[in-house]
């Protein structure tokens, strides 16, 4: 009998894991469950096809015919229930399907608005294609947008409405964006960017409440008393696991489903894998979770092998995500910052928790207008960095911090002049390079 794979979600990691599974099982009965019409594609391309900066058909990573080379079973259902004794699933339509091994690779989605009004016509949250161009119709008939929220989400809704025309002010609950990631000159390079472009800032400004007429948005209220007309309102303040299937069926779950390093959770032959799972790291000892595209496809080729009998650790690299911020390349790079955001409620998409976890550390910086350079160090590893601008850099940067280099040659020119950070980490990831590959 040929075995039965079900995956529950349409994102990355499930589809990771459909076309791992189907290389190493190529006779195997593989189901995919989604609730979303459109199948997979690229949620961190949503704010691009937002502002128009894509179109929607390169949201696709795959083409219909890839995908149906892989022979998968596609049902598009609401999965309700796992019946884990039984090894099914079951479907709100009132199907059930069998499985003899689960994955559960059902995402996360936005956290609802946490001020009256948050259910009015005109308030938005940006976690599917279906909510990108609702937004966009929106944004064609409207001419004042408020966006609240922190991280890289919030920052491209506000420029993405703006693409559309709409005049946009963007509400922060502190003094600066972004203040546990970036530091104060980084903040400022994009408020200044936001600002140039002609969108409002508001600083210390918390929504009190939206204000709605016959359930259409017309203004947003503040804490301060202050009234902002608007007839849209973009909330980007975290995201939530979609936890009810694993909560129903008595998977151990924390903020994520708990995994082990092989993506198993604590039920038998369920696996989760993902924006939803909280994978323990057999080096650290920590469960964390991670919004990162390249995290969840690691994941679903780990669970992949897992599931076919060969259990294969996800192996935690350092977190890397590569976007624009206020049009400004930028990359961010294992851990740079620390404590929390009070614009967020929950980890951003496309966001890890990693990157807060900087110890005390040396900080070098170098920096020219725009170009930007920060560079976390430890006693003889590079531990986080962040690139703004010109990404020479950026790959060199990242190998190290990946394979925790030892980068004692250089750690006192390092510190000693900050003007020579470009110069020295390309000249030593460059002998490092190639020596690991005379050693290869």
């Amino acid at each position: 009998m040929a075995a039965e794979y079900v995956i529950v979600g349409s994102g990355v990691a499930g589809i990771a894991a459909a076309e791992a599974l189907r290389a190493r099982a190529p006779g195997a009965s593989i189901t995919v469950i989604t609730e979303d019409p459109n199948g997979f594609y690229s949620r961190p391309g949503l704010a691009y096809y937002l502002g128009g900066a894509i179109p929607e058909k390169q949201l696709f990573p795959r083409s219909h015919a890839e995908l149906r080379a892989l022979g998968l079973r596609w049902v598009q259902a609401q999965a309700t229930k796992i019946d884990v004794a039984g090894h099914r699933v079951n479907l709100a339509d009132g199907r059930s399907l069998a499985y003899d091994k689960l994955l559960i690779a059902t995402g996360a989605r936005a956290a609802a608005p946490d001020f009256p009004g948050g259910d009015l016509d005109g308030v938005f949250t940006l976690d599917t294609l279906a909510d990108a161009k609702r937004l966009i119709h929106k944004a064609n008939k409207s001419g004042h947008a408020v966006v609240v929220g922190g991280g890289i989400t919030a920052l491209e809704l506000a420029e993405g409405l703006h693409a559309c025309g709409v005049n946009v002010h963007y509400l922060l609950r502190g003094a600066r964006y972004w203040s546990n990631v970036l530091d104060a000159e980084e903040s400022q390079l994009v408020e200044d960017h936001l600002r140039d472009d002609g969108i409002e800032i508001h600083y210390h400004a918390r929504i009190h409440q939206a204000e709605g007429k016959k359930g259409r948005l017309i203004a947003v209220q503040t804490d301060s008393g202050e009234r902002i007309p608007c007839q849209i309102l973009a909330v980007a303040i975290g995201t939530r696991p979609n936890l009810d299937l694993a909560r129903t069926a008595g998977v151990k779950i924390d903020r994520g489903i708990l995994t082990d390093s092989c993506l198993r959770t604590s039920a038998p032959d369920i696996l989760a894998a993902g924006d939803v799972a909280q994978v323990h790291d057999d080096i650290t000892g920590r469960a964390s979770l991670d919004t990162l595209w390249p995290t969840a496809r690691a994941h679903g080729v780990a669970a992949a092998a897992t599931m076919t009998g060969a259990p294969t650790p996800y192996r935690r690299t350092a977190a890397m995500n590569v976007t624009l911020l206020a049009d400004i390349p930028t990359t961010i790079i294992g851990a740079l910052g620390s404590g929390s955001d009070e614009d967020m409620v929950a980890i951003a998409r496309g966001d890890s928790e990693s990157w807060r976890a900087a110890a005390p550390t040396w900080v070098v910086v170098e920096h020219h207008e725009v170009n930007r350079v920060r560079i976390m160090l430890g006693d003889r590893t590079i531990t986080g960095a962040l690139v703004m601008g010109d990404q020479t850099l950026s790959r060199p940067l990242h190998r190290l911090i990946a394979a925790e280099a030892d980068i004692s040659p250089i750690r006192d020119a390092l510190l000693a002049d900050d003007h020579a950070v470009l110069q020295l980490i390309a000249s030593f990831s460059a002998e490092w390079e190639r020596s690991h590959a005379d050693n290869s």
